[in-house]
């Protein structure tokens, strides 16, 4: 199968070409700069020079391929609103080339924030459409008849050359001289390793059904206060717990993500396409590949 993929050359991108690469498939990878293009010209990969913002550039992707993947996201959480805006008319403009076809669309989504009574997040819980509206978007292509599914990640999507939120917590704990956690610090978050998520990708692309969610879980739920307890003891530094209101402080815009309560659950996931994740957890990724490098 030609998989056209955006995102390609990011963290979690990167990954899927060597997934997808390894089980046969061509790819045909969005890259917004020249560095981004010869990267992935490095790894084998077709490139086809665009952006989430150029959806001239995403139809053609879409309309020269088997399938698409769209991992892409401008992560700006400074606007996020308009960010999150731009991914939904990405979404819209490739489904409007796969309308009618039987050409899979794998959109990424979260699942940070979907619940906010602490039991875990199912295949079953949708998310909101706002602010981002990415698995909204995905559901309403389905509904009109295009093969689109969503596949959500969870806050912590590990391994060497993470730079997401757990790096981020890290980085503040060196520049406070403190490990915070809110509160208890007992709010759960999901985690699954980068290379586990990529052959979720691959396998939902493969053998996926329209309009199904599906979680990319590893680990189902570890306390903030393990975490920031880990983080404390690698890098000699007292742990702290902090009240709600002085959240936003410590953690400028983490703040308010770092007290959510979101365990998850991605069994439904794992017996419909036989998903099975084999890699270390993100404690263990922790002690491994964090801490020298960040």
């Amino acid at each position: 199968m030609r998989v056209f993929l955006t995102g390609a050359s990011g963290f979690i991108g990167s990954a899927i070409v060597q997934e997808l690469v390894g089980a046969g498939h061509q790819v045909l990878g969005l890259a917004r700069s020249e560095n981004s293009a010869q990267s992935l010209r490095n790894s084998g990969v077709e490139v086809l020079v665009g952006s989430l913002e150029d959806l001239d550039s995403l139809k053609k992707g879409a309309s020269v391929t088997d399938g698409v993947i769209h991992t892409a996201f401008i992560h700006d959480f400074s606007n996020y609103i308009a960010a999150a805006e731009t991914d939904k008319r990405a979404i819209e403009a490739i489904g409007s080339v796969l309308a009618g076809t039987d050409r899979p669309l794998i959109v990424t989504g979260g699942i940070l924030g979907l619940r906010t009574d602490g039991q875990p997040t199912t295949e079953y819980d949708p998310a909101p459409g706002f602010p981002r509206a990415s698995e909204a978007a995905a559901m309403s292509l389905a509904a009109a008849g295009v093969k689109a599914s969503v596949i959500r990640l969870p806050p912590s999507v590990h391994d060497a050359g993470d730079h997401g939120f757990i790096p981020y917590i890290i980085q503040t704990a060196r520049k406070t001289g403190v490990s915070a956690y809110v509160g208890q610090g007992d709010n759960q978050w999901p985690a699954v390793h980068r290379l586990d998520a990529a052959q979720l990708f691959r396998l939902a692309l493969e053998k996926g059904n329209t309009g199904y969610r599906y979680n990319a879980i590893g680990d189902e739920g570890i306390p903030v206060r393990t975490i920031a307890e880990m983080i404390g003891k690698y890098l000699n530094v007292p742990v702290v717990s902090i009240s709600p209101d002085e959240a936003t402080n410590h953690f400028d815009w983490m703040g308010r993500f770092i007290t959510f309560n979101n365990p998850a659950s991605g069994a439904k996931t794992k017996a419909e396409l036989g998903w099975n994740p084999t890699h270390i957890g993100l404690l263990e990724d922790l002690a491994a590949h964090y801490f020298d490098k960040i």
